[in-house]
Parts: C-alpha cells; structure tokens; sequence
C-alpha cells in the first residue's frame, strides 16, 4: 500500500497513529540512512539463514553449562567489550552473564592506549584470572576482526584449561586482517564460532571514498540474543526460570531478588 514500504523482508508501516504518513518521513532519512537500514537488515536474514545451527548449538552448550552450576562469561575489548554489558543484568536477559571487566580493555586510559592493549601479550591473561571461571563454565568472546592479541589469548587460555569457548567474529575480516604474534584466528581455537558477516573494516556505507556505518554491535547483539532466546525456550521448565524482568514491570523486584541472590556467590559484579 501507499502508507508502507518493504525493506528485505521487514515490512515498515509508515502512518502514524492518526492514519497518515508524516509529510517529513520521506525528506528528513537520506539515501544514506535508507541504504544502511537495507543493509544490515540484509546481513541479519544472512546469519539466521547461515548461523542458525550454530546459534542453537551455543544454546546448548550454555544450557548444559547451567545445568552444572555454571555461568556464561563475556571477554571483548574496546567496542566489542559493549556485548558483556548488553547481556549483564539486562531486562529479559539471562541471569547467569557475567561480563569480563577490566580497565585494560576499555577505552578508560584512552583509545590510542586502549588500540595497544588489545595488542599486547598477557593483557587477556591478567584479565581473566581476576574471575574464577572453571570448566563447568562458558567463555564467549566477541572479536569482530578476530586476530588482535587479547580475544586469540582469551582463547588460548579457555583451551588450557578446559573450558567450553563460543566467538562472535567475522570470518571475512579475519583473513584479512595481519595476524598477532599468536599467528592464530579467533576461530580457529573455539569450540563453536559464528560468522557474523561483517566485511572487514567493519562499515557498510561509503561515503566520499570514506566507509562509515559500523554494523558489528548491532549484528553482535542480534547473535547474542538469539542465543539467550533459544535458551530460554530451553531452561522454561527450571523451578526459578533464569532471566531477569525489567525493574519496571510488576512482580519485578521479586523474581530478580531470587535470581540475584542465586548467583551473586559466583559472579562478583551483582
């Protein structure tokens, strides 16, 4: 009709609640903005088509996790760092998340310090022995390029110590991208990893011979809580079902109380 229009697969009904289309609609979302929406809709379908076996496996092996007392931990860096605060304590989130902290993979003692740490041998190391993460546990580790020193050394260590390893990172940009001193890929070392379609440079859009639009935090969020979905279909039937409710929703403080004081033994930042 003339009040929608379908981009890939999601269609977007442009009338408002009144029953017709705001005049500035059309005027104030570039070309650029369109094509950037078009764009990552296009990569989402991808990685539901492609990564869907995967995405169910990782649900699996979180839920068998779970069974056995344990959590699922989340190592990044930089903006990668972003997907263990999107999963911790997050309305409708899994209650059993914990995100790696450490200053060293933030951008807190700036960006062009930060850019060298993600580099630099035993960075991963240090961080993750803040944390008692034992096999019972899974790591997931977000890279985008997949390649810089910290996330290759986050899974090296999972692998020492056998503990079950799940990457978020793009395939495309990986072998693309130079190699640390590990001379090893991201996904090369996890048990289970899952393309998350980005090319390498991360942008989608170009503009004046510049590619701007970084897609990976979207993408990387859509995978992630694809995964925590289908655990949640998994882990319905568990006496104290493990995922939050948002704090403004009634019944709230109730069921987030009990799930608080279930895990706050094992995860240090509840």
């Amino acid at each position: 009709c003339w009040s929608c229009r379908r981009i890939g697969r999601i269609q977007i009904n442009l009338k408002n609640s009144w029953g017709f289309m705001p005049p500035a609609y059309i005027s104030t979302m570039s070309k650029f903005s369109k094509n950037y929406l078009n764009k990552i809709n296009k990569i989402l379908n991808k990685i539901l088509e492609e990564e869907d076996k995967k995405i169910t496996e990782c649900a699996k092996l979180i839920r068998d996790s779970y069974k056995k007392g344990g959590q699922l931990y989340i190592f990044g860096t930089g903006h990668s760092r972003l997907l263990g605060e999107e999963a911790f304590h997050r309305a409708g989130g899994y209650a059993a998340a914990c995100p790696i902290r450490d200053d060293n993979l933030t951008f807190k003692k700036g960006a062009t310090k930060a850019t060298s740490l993600e580099r630099t041998p035993n960075i991963a190391r240090k961080a993750l022995q803040k944390y008692k993460i034992t096999r019972k546990d899974v790591l997931m580790i977000v890279s985008n390029s997949g390649v810089n020193h910290a996330p290759v050394e986050a899974a090296i260590v999972a692998k020492e110590r056998g503990i079950k390893s799940i990457a978020l990172t793009s395939v495309k940009y990986s072998k693309k991208a130079p190699l640390s001193k590990l001379n090893k890929k991201l996904y090369e070392l996890v048990d289970i990893f899952i393309d998350n379609k980005i090319p390498p440079g991360d942008t989608i859009i170009n503009i004046n011979k510049f590619s701007v639009g970084p897609a990976s935090t979207i993408t990387g969020s859509f995978i992630l809580n694809s995964i925590l979905i289908e655990l949640a279909s998994m882990l319905k039937t568990e006496k104290i079902f493990p995922f939050y409710i948002s704090s403004n929703m009634p019944n709230a403080s109730k069921n987030n109380n009990k799930l608080e004081n279930k895990f706050r033994k094992i995860n240090p930042h509840l």
